[in-house]
């Protein structure tokens, strides 16, 4: 008969002093998030996720977040799962708080504007979810875009040039309701002089560039155009919209945001 094992983390501590967040990060997992064209697409993602700890208590047991995380797999993640998940680590940690981030890289086909060609297009995607007295369910997408400076084009007068970079604006949402992660997209790259394409053929070029030049744009505009849509968009009920431009003749960047969450 094997002797029974000591459970150390559930050890007594003296010292009073609770901890806020104890757990695992950087856990590897293949998941399966919605597609709004697809159905859903497997994904890599890299998820933290903690809970609390009493003071009396000396340590969590680790093993039991690996647990939770493993029973997710094949499941269509999102918001719907990650309350589940929070409410599980609450369960078998004994905890009053909970919480999970989520870090994956998403794929959107898009088309090239003349050639048609087709090719895909990373975002960078982030999952946060929170339980502590009520459920929080947060998405985070990074979006690449383009911009022309609406001041050089004024002083170099038109059509004599101005310069552009490329930029990413960063929307964090809190959903009241499902979101698609393809229409936040949407929306910014609507929001800026242009959308940014993996691949583009010559005439492609030229259709982008003329565009950029049509809609000169500053980070604050791109960053008021889109808190104007995110207000209307159903399911949204708070969010934070930041721009930042990698300036092609500055030696700094230019940055904007609108905190609504």
């Amino acid at each position: 008969m094997v002797d029974e094992l000591a459970d150390v983390q559930g050890y007594g501590d003296l010292r009073r002093v609770g901890i806020d967040k104890v757990g695992v990060r950087g856990v590897s997992l293949p998941l399966k998030i919605k597609d709004k064209v697809s159905g859903f697409q497997y994904v890599s993602a890299s998820v933290d996720c903690f809970v609390d700890l009493p003071h009396e208590f000396r340590g969590a047991h680790m093993s039991r977040f690996i647990e939770v995380l493993n029973e997710c797999r094949g499941k269509v993640f999102g918001g719907d799962v990650v309350r589940r998940m929070l409410v599980e680590l609450r369960k078998r940690l004994c905890a009053d708080s909970s919480h999970v981030r989520v870090v994956f890289p998403y794929f959107v086909e898009k088309t090239a504007p003349v050639s048609g060609k087709k090719s895909v297009m990373k975002y960078d995607c982030t999952f946060f979810g929170d339980y502590c007295e009520s459920f929080s369910f947060m998405i985070e997408i990074k979006v690449p875009v383009a911009t022309l400076c609406p001041c050089s084009k004024e002083i170099c007068g038109n059509g004599n040039g101005a310069h552009n970079q490329r930029g990413v604006v960063t929307v964090r949402v809190r959903c009241g309701a499902f979101v698609w992660i393809e229409d936040i997209i949407k929306i910014v790259e609507g929001s800026c002089s242009t959308e940014v394409f993996s691949l583009l053929k010559r005439e492609d070029e030229k259709a982008v560039c003329e565009t950029m030049y049509r809609q000169p744009m500053f980070v604050e505009d791109v960053v008021r155009e889109v808190v104007l849509k995110l207000r209307k968009v159903k399911g949204v009920s708070g969010f934070k919209v930041e721009c930042e431009n990698f300036e092609s003749i500055h030696a700094h960047n230019a940055y904007a945001m609108v905190d609504e969450l």
